[in-house]
């Protein structure tokens, strides 16, 4: 315990790291820009993060930036902005009025990168695209099959939701100091280690970077009280993607009806999305399996090789020759 205390009274005195740009907006959809980050001359890849904490996890830093990467080989990313919370605005509400339209804004064709629950709704939203709109879909860390957490997590996260609605409904969302103790308790174990060895971590770029991706988790803009409500209660408490029975645009989302290439891309070592709530875990598209954490996957000293080469060849596959790069 004096240890892990002694690694939080690091963090909170650590200065602050120097925010990352803010890129140009190129479209909006109601409160959802989709900025261009002007890295790359390719063709477009539409970015959807996670709406749970900031997309610049994606482009962390200088030097440790998953978009960097993919524009300096042949991709244009264009990463969505999920802004403030809309009042109202369920999980598949932001498919059918926000991620269509700026699919279609973009104008041409377009490979799709998800990242956890943005990469769920990735998923529907290739789904319901027009045909031909999304050439390729990645998947990374994307939950569907909700089933696939242990009891144990979809309990628990039931009793925090029961809890915490009542608190979030005069506030009208569900802003991150209440969202968090949900995903600590996925690995408390976990929270507990990272704060401890920050206590003994030598000064330097290691320490720096640990700050950094700390604030990162520990921001966000707050989450509408039906998004909440549709992933508490709708996809975890019923498993509404995993069985069929999620509906975007009146109807069911099928991913065994999509008609491009899939790859879901899961971490071993996941603890916020294990390996059998992947939609491979059903058969589905490509699987790819690291040996990596939720975040460590995106950010890690090992990322490089483990997930920036392999995703940025795999989505250049198929592209038309002259394609530029």
């Amino acid at each position: 315990m004096a240890a892990v205390l002694a690694g939080l009274r690091r963090y909170q005195s650590a200065p602050i790291a120097p925010p990352r740009p803010s890129y140009p907006v190129v479209a909006r959809s109601g409160a959802i820009a989709l900025r261009d980050l002007g890295l790359g001359t390719g063709r477009p890849l539409l970015v959807v993060p996670s709406l749970i904490n900031p997309p610049h996890v994606l482009d962390l830093a200088p030097g440790n930036s998953l978009l960097g990467h993919l524009a300096a080989h042949g991709h244009r990313p264009m990463l969505v902005d999920w802004g403030p919370p809309e009042t109202g605005a369920s999980l598949a509400a932001l498919v059918e009025t926000r991620l269509l339209p700026l699919l279609d804004a973009i104008g041409e064709p377009v490979a799709m990168l998800g990242y956890c629950l943005g990469g769920t709704l990735a998923l529907a939203a290739a789904a319901r695209a027009a045909p031909g709109r999304v050439t390729r879909l990645a998947l990374l860390a994307a939950p569907w099959h909700f089933a696939g957490y242990d009891d144990t997590a979809r309990a628990a996260l039931a009793d925090w939701w029961r809890g915490a609605e009542p608190l979030a409904i005069p506030l009208g969302a569900v802003p991150m100091d209440l969202l968090q103790p949900a995903f600590w308790g996925l690995d408390p174990e976990g929270l507990v280690a990272k704060y401890a060895r920050f206590a003994t971590m030598a000064d330097g770029p290691e320490a720096d970077a640990f700050v950094r991706l700390e604030d990162w988790s520990n921001a966000g803009h707050p989450l509408s009280l039906a998004a909440m409500h549709d992933l508490a209660v709708g996809f975890h408490g019923e498993d509404l993607p995993g069985t069929g029975r999620w509906q975007v645009g009146g109807s069911g989302v099928d991913p065994a009806a999509l008609a491009m290439p899939v790859l879901d891309i899961v971490a071993r070592r996941d603890r916020i999305v294990p390996a059998a709530a992947a939609v491979s875990a059903g058969g589905i598209g490509t699987g790819l399996m690291l040996d990596a954490g939720h975040v460590g996957m995106i950010v890690g000293r090992h990322a490089p090789a483990l997930l920036w080469a392999p995703l940025g060849r795999w989505l250049l596959e198929g592209q038309p020759r002259g394609a530029k790069s």
